[in-house]
């Protein structure tokens, strides 16, 4: 559905459309998204999602493999990427953070930052334990209130800013399964509350587990999070609880050391 801007200001539709693609073919990563899966997520026709990524690999936004004809970020982003990590990008202050998690508990984890009305994963680092969770991975977006670390970011949102979220998304459940109905996603949301931490019992992917929780500016707001990924018989119920300490105490390091650093 068009916003009021996109109706009145000329040439906001399309740059709309450019934009929606853009992020769908950076969250395809290396391995690239073919036009007829682009064009079914962005909700256009083929044709139309052809043009405007020709147009956008004129400008070196896009690129596209002559020998798979599946669609990939272009050189201008990575250019453009450096220019804005200066003010954007917290990954290199949280690296150690993330793989200090990944060894102590031995499970995938992960940095995600929010976006909007989504989380987009930063960095991930492997555990060692063999079996491994790959639902997320560098710049793979979902929704707030999907994934564990979108789902801790929207609990300490103020309730407003909440209640504005549920208005513009009537379409979790039919997205993303009945779980994600208004009722029970703030049954969640009040359960992060109250233990600091996210908890994803599979929602996603059954059988694979996650657990999230917020880091927050220096100001106080949550814009990032960690998170830990993993099979469901890895996140017990006592074992979860020592996840999810070990977890905040990593959040807190973090968000102490954005604030020191900005």
């Amino acid at each position: 559905m068009d916003t009021p801007a996109q109706r009145t200001v000329p040439g906001a539709q399309s740059i709309a459309r450019a934009a929606h693609l853009l992020r769908l073919v950076t969250a395809g990563g290396d391995d690239g998204m073919p036009v007829a899966e682009l064009a079914r997520r962005a909700d256009l026709t083929r044709p139309t999602t052809h043009r405007l990524l020709t147009a956008l690999r004129h400008e070196g936004l896009v690129d596209q493999d002559e020998r798979t004809g599946r669609w990939m970020p272009g050189p201008e982003l990575f250019l453009m990427g450096t220019v804005a990590a200066s003010r954007y990008d917290i990954t290199a202050v949280a690296r150690d953070i993330v793989r200090s998690l990944a060894v102590r508990t031995e499970e995938s984890a992960f940095l995600s930052v929010r976006r909007g009305d989504e989380t987009v994963c930063l960095l991930r680092e492997e555990g060692s334990f063999p079996i491994r969770s790959f639902v997320l991975s560098e710049g793979v977006r979902f929704p707030l209130g999907v994934a564990s670390a979108g789902l801790a970011i929207l609990a300490f949102l103020p309730p407003h800013d909440v209640d504005a979220y549920f208005e513009r998304h009537p379409e979790l459940p039919r997205d993303w399964g009945a779980a994600h109905g208004e009722p029970r996603l703030r049954a969640r949301l009040r359960e992060t509350q109250e233990r600091g931490y996210a908890v994803n019992p599979g929602l996603i992917v059954e059988g694979s587990y996650g657990i999230g929780a917020a880091v927050f500016t220096r100001e106080g707001h949550p814009q990032w999070a960690l998170s830990l990924t993993g099979v469901q018989f890895r996140f017990g119920p006592e074992r979860l609880a020592e996840l999810g300490r070990t977890l905040l105490a990593h959040a807190h390091q973090l968000t102490t050391r954005i604030a020191a650093s900005r």
